[in-house]
């Protein structure tokens, strides 16, 4: 009754479902100059005074201290720069202002700098108050523009989901460009190449450790082969064939059809389902390494879509990152490999004869892998698929492929080399020990 009685009082609102964060960042001479835009509903618990049906009221918000308030609790305190590891502390509001939505100011820095700065909206605009944005100038004094800058942004609270789109353009020329969603943590706006190692590194590690699909790949890989020279061709055949295509996928060398990451979340599916099925009716050694590297390869499309959105922490040093990913990858591999194949000579050793127990175990992984197939394979048939275009581009595609391919030809046979040398110099062993 309250609420109908007085429909012109102004309630805190609900969190907004999407939000989207612009900014750029610049250090100028003695100061480090942030330019955001946010959507203004996203202020939440802040009274924005309106009239008739929800209008905003230019007037009041622009002449009075409500605005800068607002930046101050939800943007400006939740923005933390670094200059070579050292915090900045809290910015200065330089400049606040709202806007339309239908304004493009913020597609360069300059244009953005001067909007913010510009005269405010008339007080005669009719704007919706959900529908305004708010754009703000906050400023960090500096010690010099060459330094090396870090932000740790806590901007998640703003939205259900908030993306953020962020600039940084360096002294030294060009541009770096950031999108994330939520809190990324701490990113380096233009890192050194270790700063970008390590941080690919650790990135490797904790996607082997949270991809169950991989694991339980690598738990059927060497069930039924836990000694050392079979486990050698085994995993070395699988991580060769991984970091190909994990490289290939990285630079561009794979389709950017849609159909393509659902078609390889399937493939790995359907590769788990394999490889438990094979250990049930008997896997051979000679075929073992041959089909770790098929599925190494499509393993390795799986990995690089993880650190497709992660390259953009990269800076200059793509090339670095891939490699310190892969190995993170490895590392993380051989962790897991550490630990699962003293635990399986254990169990069979005190709980389940050999035979027995790999036929249970991967019965068990095959029913989960095969309803993770029927549900991926749903999803793939959902898209659709047409034929391509026979021009420069494809012809520029087909290359690009045939030249994976011979790559991909190169490293089966080195495998088999050394495979072939492995069991050779195994079989002397063994004769010699009789």
């Amino acid at each position: 009754m309250l609420v109908l009685a007085l429909p012109s009082l102004n309630f805190a609102h609900d969190i907004p479902s999407s939000v989207t964060v612009l900014a750029f960042v610049k250090p100028e001479a003695k100061v480090l100059r942030v330019v955001l835009r946010v959507p203004l509903a996203a202020m939440r618990d802040v009274n924005f005074p309106l009239h008739g049906p929800g209008y905003l009221d230019i007037d009041s918000v622009t002449t009075g201290p409500l605005l800068r308030d607002a930046a101050g609790v939800w943007i400006a305190h939740d923005l933390h720069m670094y200059e070579n590891a050292r915090p900045l502390g809290t910015p200065t509001i330089a400049a606040a202002r709202v806007s339309i939505p239908s304004n493009r100011s913020f597609t360069a820095y300059d244009s953005a700098l001067a909007h913010v700065r510009g005269a405010p909206l008339a007080a005669s605009t009719e704007l919706m108050w959900n529908q305004a944005l708010l754009d703000v100038e906050l400023t960090y004094p500096i010690a010099s523009p060459a330094s090396e800058f870090s932000i740790e942004p806590t901007l998640a609270r703003l939205g259900v989901h908030t993306t953020t789109v962020l600039r940084f353009l360096p002294a030294t020329g060009g541009e770096r460009d950031f999108e994330y969603l939520g809190d990324p943590g701490l990113v380096r706006l233009d890192p050194r190449w270790y700063q970008a190692a390590a941080r690919f590194v650790a990135l490797g590690f904790a996607h082997i450790l949270s991809g169950i699909d991989h694991l339980l790949f690598l738990f059927c890989l060497v069930i039924p082969f836990r000694k050392l020279r079979p486990l050698i061709a085994i995993v070395t055949a699988f991580t060769i064939a991984h970091s190909i295509t994990l490289i290939a996928s990285a630079s561009g060398f794979v389709p950017d059809a849609l159909w393509f990451p659902p078609l390889i979340e399937a493939l790995i599916a359907l590769s788990i389902v394999y490889m438990a099925l094979e250990n049930i009716v008997g896997a051979k050694l000679e075929r073992r390494w041959l089909v770790a590297f098929g599925f190494g390869l499509v393993h390795g499309f799986g990995f690089s879509f993880a650190l497709r959105q992660s390259l953009q922490f990269a800076g200059a040093h793509l090339a670095t990152s891939l490699v310190s990913f892969n190995a993170g990858v490895e590392l993380g591999q051989l962790f897991v490999l550490a630990l699962i194949v003293p635990a399986l000579g254990w169990v069979f050793t005190h709980v389940v004869a050999e035979r027995m127990g790999t036929i249970i175990l991967s019965a068990f992984v095959a029913h989960t892998a095969w309803h993770w197939m029927l549900d991926r394979w749903a999803v793939l048939a959902k898209y659709e698929f047409t034929m391509p275009t026979l021009d420069a581009e494809f012809a520029a595609s087909a290359m690009r492929a045939g030249m994976l391919l011979l790559f991909i030809a190169g490293a089966a046979w080195a495998m088999y080399e050394l495979y072939r040398r492995l069991m050779r110099r195994g079989d002397l062993l063994a004769v010699e020990g009789e």
